[in-house]
């Protein structure tokens, strides 16, 4: 009798269960990888994508499928239900570019399903019959219950996974690839297979702007930022006219709700318009600035989207990752070896065709046919006498005569005899001969081959494929800076706390909760915070503010004395950079230093303190001024000097002081239409609190402003930028549509309303600002004509034209000429004369 087995011994086993525990997670880990969720390097397609378009093949008859009968005869190859077969047709489809499409398919954009399958319809387009399907080149394997072939891998030629993108979660891995441009991928294409060099970017249905400065080639790592395109409609709406990738009209619109109820933006109202083109009209309340909402737009909801490529695929049958320029060289040099299979194959066919076109020939023309006529004893000696008879005439093949090619001569109908035309035969195999010489000619020439093909395709296919989506670098938007102060807060100095549920006592200002604040006490401590409900920062506070990081021109006037010595100082000093939560000394560290004065100037003003010593001191005089002009703005940290070494009674202001610092500079970066004061862009010029800004605009409007530095400008747009100087001269040339001409006008500007858009050229469809100036006596070099034509001519404005008000249309300069090109002299030469031409 046989022993009985422990428990223990089948689980050890592998035959048991722990040997089937041992290897079902890898086995099922391979499985998705391999057969779900990671397209194929070969022709970058999942598996449930290849077998739809096979199927779609084996359908195809030039007309549209219901897409319910597409499901089920790729139920056939696919192991799966009907919902996954589904759910990858339509997103192929939405794609639009291997399958067209009928019916309601939904929309990418807003997120809208497609109808039922039995509702839509499909078929293969031109584009995927062309560069997708060839049985000759195709390897076949058996379905997955044996009943029929299917591809292991179509014969793409073309880089349809950066065309297309791919996304999939496995076990383990994931993969993430942006679809590109269907054009630029060509062009990379030919410029590979030249030895080239190439770049190649995402580009999306969506349309919108992106950053692809962190790209990296689309490897794990990489980052994007996609930006929808916001427009100001007027001071008072917003128009969003694009969604970034991956997000839908409706999540956009919820991400706004949601920034508006938490306080990080403050609108009125969103409604949704969207038909033909995205269309979300946004409603600002009330005095909000419409630049910094759209960069509350941008930090704060869906308008602005960090996305992560992560191009995984399978090569030799296992994930690997790699960058988008190698995968495009990959499908490239996969083009080009299926171009030379087919042309090997087509090679092939027509050597054979011409050997059986030639013998043929020889069989009627040299009548071995009569051969047949002969009477022979087997059908076999009749094969023999005919091979016998081709003997002579074998020189003139390519190969040898098989008994294959004679049993094939022999059954050609007898009226085929009758209907003979050798010349016919002779024509036949001098075009068979052009295209074998053709054929060799290609694959000896397998690049030129290549490069036509792609730009066959190009050319076939590129209409209406353009870029969708701007490539362009985003500034950094400071979420601090444009966060809606909703947040009101408080402080009780005398116990020395502040936050926002101190609503009993003293409410010092609104606040986001993104700020800190900065806070001093009398005892000479300085701390900065974040906002919160209450928090402890020293008892007598004497003031509390947002802290601005890296401020230099707001400056801080103190007296305080020294516990120790009992010594007055005064100091001037900056906070530019700080440790939050940690406890500054403003003073000599001592516990009976107190602060007798301390003021805030936003622009390093100096004021002059009238100072009383106390009455019982032994100072001569007991009152004395003391001005901080006289004193060099340091560190925090520093000491200051001496003010007295007599005890102070009071410091009271005696005199507001002006600013001692120069005026702020700045520049305009025009890369990003921008403000700023850390040296990017052109220089401005230096700037008084009350001086103002004239930005004028192709469009022809000019618009005074400020010095804010969180305004949005369009930079291809801002001709001329400068410091407003109310009695400089604005010259002035346009394009007038109506009359084709350029016209000229001089004027100087007499609107006072700040960020408000004035046009001053005439109205008009295309009519635009050519070139503008506020020189004093600006000279216009003009040239026209092409080659030996050229001609120029200076024109000195001034002279010729003269001051109009700011409405006027402006007098006649030239008639219109696409080669007419103008610019402003730099420096004007008074002794040149004026002349025009027309």
């Amino acid at each position: 009798m046989a022993q009985k087995k422990d428990k223990e011994d089948y689980i050890h086993t592998d035959s048991g269960i722990g040997g089937q525990y041992k290897t079902w997670f890898l086995d099922y880990a391979s499985y998705v990888i391999l057969e779900r969720a990671v397209p194929a390097i070969e022709d970058g397609l999942k598996p449930v994508q290849r077998r739809i378009l096979h199927s779609m093949k084996e359908m195809d008859d030039g007309r549209f499928n219901k897409v319910a009968n597409i499901i089920g005869q790729s139920m056939q190859y696919h192991p799966h239900g009907d919902a996954s077969i589904g759910d990858a047709l339509v997103n192929m489809g939405q794609k639009d570019l291997l399958i067209e499409t009928q019916g309601n398919w939904g929309d990418v954009r807003t997120g809208d399903d497609a109808a039922a399958a039995r509702y839509i319809e499909a078929r293969l387009s031109k584009f995927a019959l062309e560069v997708a399907f060839n049985a000759k080149t195709t390897e076949w394997q058996l379905s997955y219950d044996g009943r029929k072939n299917e591809p292991v891998t179509l014969p793409m030629k073309f880089p349809l996974l950066l065309a297309q993108g791919a996304e999939g979660i496995a076990v383990g891995l994931a993969t993430k690839i942006l679809p590109h441009n269907f054009c630029e991928l060509i062009d990379a294409s030919i410029k590979y297979l030249r030895g080239k060099r190439f770049e190649i970017l995402p580009d999306f249905q969506t349309g919108g702007t992106m950053d692809a400065s962190n790209y990296t080639e689309g490897k794990r790592g990489g980052k994007i930022r996609v930006r929808a395109i916001i427009e100001e409609v007027d001071k008072k709406t917003l128009i969003i006219k694009s969604v970034p990738f991956g997000v839908t009209t409706t999540q956009l619109m919820e991400s706004i709700v949601k920034a508006n109820d938490q306080g990080k933006i403050k609108i009125k109202k969103v409604t949704d318009h969207t038909a033909a083109d995205v269309e979300i009209i946004i409603e600002l309340a009330a005095g909000i600035s419409p630049d910094i909402t759209i960069d509350a737009l941008y930090a704060f909801t869906d308008c602005e989207v960090s996305i992560s490529p992560n191009a995984c695929v399978i090569v030799e049958d296992k994930p690997k990752f790699l960058g988008v320029q190698e995968l495009l060289k990959i499908s490239a040099d996969n083009t080009k070896e299926l171009l030379r299979r087919e042309l090997e194959i087509k090679l092939a066919e027509l050597q054979e065709k011409w050997h059986y076109t030639s013998l043929e020939k020889i069989f009627f023309e040299e009548k071995i046919y009569k051969e047949l006529e002969k009477k022979h004893e087997t059908w076999d000696k009749v094969l023999e006498a005919i091979d016998k008879a081709f003997v002579p005439f074998k020189k003139q093949l390519r190969r040898d005569i098989t008994r294959e090619d004679i049993i094939k001569l022999t059954e050609k109908p007898v009226r085929r005899i009758y209907k003979l035309d050798i010349d016919e035969l002779n024509d036949q195999i001098k075009a068979l001969e052009d295209d074998i010489k053709q054929v060799k000619h290609d694959l000896a020439n397998l690049v030129d081959y290549a490069v036509a093909y792609y730009e066959n395709l190009l050319k076939k296919y590129g209409k209406g494929r353009e870029r969708k989506t701007e490539i362009k670098l985003f500034d950094t938007i400071q979420a601090k800076a444009v966060a809606i102060a909703n947040i009101k807060i408080y402080v009780n100095r005398a116990d020395g706390f502040i936050g926002t549920g101190l609503k009993k006592d003293e409410f010092i200002g609104d606040v986001s909760d993104l700020d800190d604040i900065i806070a001093f006490t009398k005892g000479g401590i300085m701390k900065v915070v974040k906002v919160s409900d209450k928090t402890f920062i020293g008892k007598d506070i004497i003031h509390v503010a947002v802290f601005q990081k890296n401020d230099e021109r707001t400056t801080y006037n103190m007296i305080y004395v020294d516990g120790k010595s009992g010594t007055s100082y005064a100091k001037r000093f900056n906070v530019t950079g700080i440790t939050r939560d940690k406890e500054y000394p403003l003073t000599k560290e001592d516990a009976k230093s107190k602060v007798h004065y301390f003021s805030v100037n936003p622009n390093g003003e100096a004021e002059i303190v009238k100072i009383v010593l106390s009455p019982n001191c032994s100072a001569r005089i007991k009152e004395l001024e003391y001005n901080f002009s006289e004193l060099e703005i340091k560190g925090r940290s520093s000491i200051g000097n001496t003010v007295t070494k007599y005890p102070i009674k009071s410091v009271k202001l005696k005199e507001a002081g002006k600013s001692t610092l120069s005026g702020r500079k700045l520049w305009f970066d025009d890369q990003f239409g921008r403000l700023n004061t850390d040296e990017k862009g052109i220089f401005l010029g230096k700037f008084e609190a009350e001086e103002r800004i004239l930005v004028v605009y192709s469009d022809g409007n000019y618009e005074i402003t400020d010095q804010e530095l969180t305004q949005r400008f369009d930079a291809d747009k801002v001709l001329l930028i400068e410091k407003f100087e109310p009695e400089k001269i604005v010259t002035a040339v346009y394009y007038d549509k109506e009359k084709v001409q350029f016209s000229v006008k001089r004027f100087k500007i007499e609107t006072t309303t700040l960020h408000n858009k004035f046009f001053f050229i005439k109205e008009g469809e295309e009519n635009y600002l050519e070139a503008v100036t506020t020189e004093e006596e600006p000279v216009l070099l003009v040239q026209s004509g092409r080659g030996q034509q050229i001609r120029s001519a200076k024109i000195k404005v001034a002279k010729v034209v003269e001051i109009m008000g700011w409405r006027a249309l402006g007098a006649k300069l030239t008639d219109y000429s696409k080669s007419v090109e103008m610019q402003w002299e730099k420096k004007a030469n008074d002794n040149a004369q004026p002349e025009l031409f027309e």
